[in-house]
């Protein structure tokens, strides 16, 4: 009969291909991330209706940041396109610089301009606003899942009303779960090191908007702090509202912040690799080669996820026992797997 362990192996494989064929790495990683959320919750809660309360209120409040930021920035632009042009002619002038753009009405009109010259923009435009469309509704069904796994893990829910107790559904279940379980584990060992990695980019930043006097400074380091939770791109994300926050200041600030973009997202490579790569006892280029394979294969959920792979595939590896060598005779048994 077919090895149960060897189909649970086959089945989080091709979950994980599949994810990556089906661009699904949003909906996962949004899965993985609540319950990863909810379990800290539990530990300091002690019960999952409490649990799930904070998670809400922490869900809500990041989706009112998103909003207020998105709100904020299309009040501020121009404005801060007002002040800042002024100051960039004034600069490239200086540098015998010709810039296409002398106030925000001629800039808006460059813009503008130069999406037109794209022959399928106004198809790009549609085709995206349905993909972020979809892609919401995905991370909300993966939010929703989480919650489910919360409360109710178990993938056979009659086990003991089946006639025959031993059965392959039965025991291929429980294999199923222990291989995701063990999935989950490396993404909270990964989570933990990237917490890590988000208090000093955390730090860094606040440090930056105090000395620069950056408005909405608490919730631009609150947000730093969410955004550094995912690996590379969220400091980017967070670095780009700093960006243009500055700009509502001076432009010599934005070229300054633009600056300190550039340094802390490549400080960033080197803390995941250090950071993550002690705590997945793996080397440094090691991780380095896999966020990159994951940045290509499967774009910003693929460098989340591939330390993640990574550590997993080290550690189910680790379980294989494989036999010493006894002179080269061909009557080696094959490597017996510990289940």
């Amino acid at each position: 009969m077919t090895n149960p362990v060897h189909i649970a192996y086959f089945v989080l494989a091709l979950t994980l291909v599949l994810v990556g064929v089906l661009h699904l790495g949003a909906p996962l990683l949004a899965l993985l991330f609540s319950y990863f959320a909810l379990r800290k919750f539990l530990s300091l809660t002690k019960r999952k209706w409490l649990a799930l309360f904070l998670f809400v209120l922490l869900v809500a409040g990041i989706a009112f940041c998103a909003a207020y930021f998105t709100r904020v920035a299309v009040k501020a632009l121009p404005e801060a396109a007002e002040h800042s042009i002024p100051s960039a002619s004034a600069w490239a002038e200086a540098r015998e610089i010709t810039l296409p753009f002398t106030d925000f009405d001629s800039l808006k009109a460059l813009v503008i301009n130069s999406l037109k010259e794209e022959a399928h923009y106004l198809s790009n435009v549609a085709r995206l606003a349905g993909n972020t469309s979809t892609a919401l509704v995905f991370i909300l069904i993966g939010i929703v899942a989480a919650i489910s796994l919360f409360f109710n893990s178990q993938l056979d829910l009659y086990r003991q009303s089946h006639p025959t107790k031993n059965n392959l559904y039965s025991v291929l279940s429980k294999q199923i779960s222990e291989r995701f379980r063990d999935f989950y584990r490396s993404f909270a060992t990964v989570m933990g090191a990237q917490i890590t990695i988000s208090l000093i980019n955390t730090f860094l930043t606040a440090l930056f908007v105090l000395i620069v006097r950056l408005p909405y400074a608490p919730l631009v380091i609150a947000v730093t702090f969410l955004c550094g939770l995912l690996p590379i791109v969220g400091n980017l994300i967070s670095n780009v509202i700093i960006v243009c926050l500055a700009f509502t200041i001076s432009f010599k600030v934005a070229l300054i912040a633009l600056g300190f973009l550039v340094a802390i997202h490549k400080l960033e490579y080197f803390l995941n690799s250090k950071i993550i790569g002690d705590r997945i006892r793996n080397p440094i280029w090691l991780t380095l080669l896999a966020l990159i394979i994951g940045e290509r294969l499967m774009g910003i959920p693929g460098m989340v996820l591939a330390p993640v792979v990574l550590n997993y595939l080290r550690l189910e590896l680790s379980k294989i026992e494989v036999p010493r060598a006894s002179g080269g005779g061909s009557g080696d048994s094959p490597p017996a797997l510990r289940t």
